[in-house]
């Protein structure tokens, strides 16, 4: 659907800790999905873990919540400005059910499942080959700064 320069314009977010390669699918307002190329330059695979690279579950939750962030900010039609941030608000119920490791292909998937008050609530999973590797529901807000 679109490339990492589209989404560049989008988030906030730079290397070391942007986490969304690519979007492949986008119903506004509804749901998304996109693509994390797990490579093993990576800068957290030196110490998570050396003998064993394996990708933190925090950092797909963060992938998700990009994710997420992308699939708002295109059905609001908004781009990025530097007075808007989208923070956490809540993560219930997250499961890690698989090891991602150097050379896997993270598909990201968000769909909203309310928005009420200025706080989003998504539905999110992130799978390998359709297995999936993490899941949760994330709340997250938009915000002006500055």
């Amino acid at each position: 659907m679109f490339d990492i320069h589209h989404i560049l314009k989008k988030l906030p977010h730079r290397y070391p800790f942007l986490l969304v390669d690519r979007v492949l699918e986008l119903e506004l307002n509804q749901r998304i999905k996109a693509l994390k190329n797990v490579t093993i330059n990576e800068p957290f695979f030196s110490g998570h873990f050396p003998r064993r690279p394996v990708m933190p579950g925090v950092l797909m939750l963060e992938a998700l919540a990009q994710t997420a962030a992308l699939l708002s900010f295109e059905s609001m039609g908004a781009d990025l400005t530097d007075d808007t941030v989208v923070y956490f608000v809540g993560i219930d119920g997250a499961r890690f059910k698989r090891v991602v490791e150097p050379g896997d292909q993270l598909i990201l998937e968000a769909s909203i499942e309310r928005v009420k008050g200025g706080i989003y609530k998504y539905k999110t999973r992130a799978s390998v080959s359709g297995e999936t590797a993490a899941e949760a529901e994330l709340m997250c807000t938009m915000r002006r700064v500055g």
